[in-house]
């Protein structure tokens, strides 16, 4: 039987509390140009239950931040804390959907979704199968658990994939610009499943992408970065009430302020 949004089995309770800090971080990578700044001094806390959008031009350091609260990459100085406990490593309290879906072609669709969850010691079998079939649920992918990948479209390939991103339920969903490979009509379906997924489970979400009226759309708040070095220059906070729209004028309204803030940080660096 497919769980509901009501199910009762402790995998799908919610980690305690999770309060995200960046203090101070900056990182460099040296490349054949020379040595880069990709984050100057950034600090930012993020509450739980938040949605934060970072927004801002490609090589203004949103990923690179992004990489470092995943604890795939390490600051040359300052830190980020979950609960005042430094990120030093990967974790299974914080999970990465990437732009790619990365799925394993060999399994189904409930197999890629049970993958992570194998490495939850205190479930059994079935368990894994009841948690994998809520989330395949939430992301209205139920009816095809048993699907291969090579029969999905590029949006139900995401799908399956935010799916087994929530399954092992993570403090906090890190997404690195998870649909800007889909189409137009994709794309905005999906805006309104995470939005209804996001208010279900009231997960931490932090969204990387450089698509403004995305942000305004799915965001709590949307932090601006400016490029050269990445630095987070301004913070615009989202009162739209929920669900949003895409095309609302008021969304567009907004979006259009945040874009000429954006352009300002854009003729500085030149």
């Amino acid at each position: 039987m497919i769980m509901t949004e009501n199910a009762t089995h402790p995998e799908l309770h919610d980690f305690p509390a999770a309060r995200l800090s960046v203090e101070h971080v900056t990182k460099t990578f040296e490349t054949q140009g020379g040595r880069v700044v990709a984050l100057q001094d950034v600090s930012v806390s993020i509450h739980e239950g938040e949605f934060v959008c970072f927004v801002g031009p490609s090589g203004c350091g949103k990923s690179t931040l992004l990489n470092i609260i995943a604890g795939l990459e390490k600051p040359d100085h300052g830190k980020a804390l979950i609960n005042g406990t430094p990120i030093t490593e990967p974790g299974r309290d914080r999970l990465v959907m990437f732009q790619e879906h990365a799925l394993f072609p060999w399994l189904d669709v409930i197999d890629n979704v049970m993958f992570g969850l194998k490495q939850k010691p205190n479930l059994n079998n079935r368990e894994r199968m009841e948690v994998a079939k809520y989330y395949l649920y939430l992301v209205k992918m139920d009816n095809f658990a048993h699907a291969n990948i090579y029969e999905l479209s590029g949006g139900m390939k995401q799908r399956v994939a935010l799916a087994r991103s929530l399954a092992p339920n993570p403090k906090i969903l890190l997404m690195d610009e998870p649909f800007s490979a889909l189409d137009a009509m994709t794309r905005e379906q999906l805006y309104g499943d995470i939005q209804d997924i996001w208010q279900k489970r009231k997960k931490t979400i932090i969204f990387v992408t450089h698509n403004v009226r995305e942000a305004v759309c799915l965001g709590d708040r949307v932090l601006l970065f400016s490029p050269h070095p990445g630095r987070i220059r301004e913070e615009f906070a989202v009162k739209l009430p929920r669900p949003r729209n895409i095309n609302d004028p008021a969304l567009a309204d907004l979006s259009r302020t945040i874009t000429t803030a954006l352009k300002g940080y854009d003729s500085e660096a030149d």
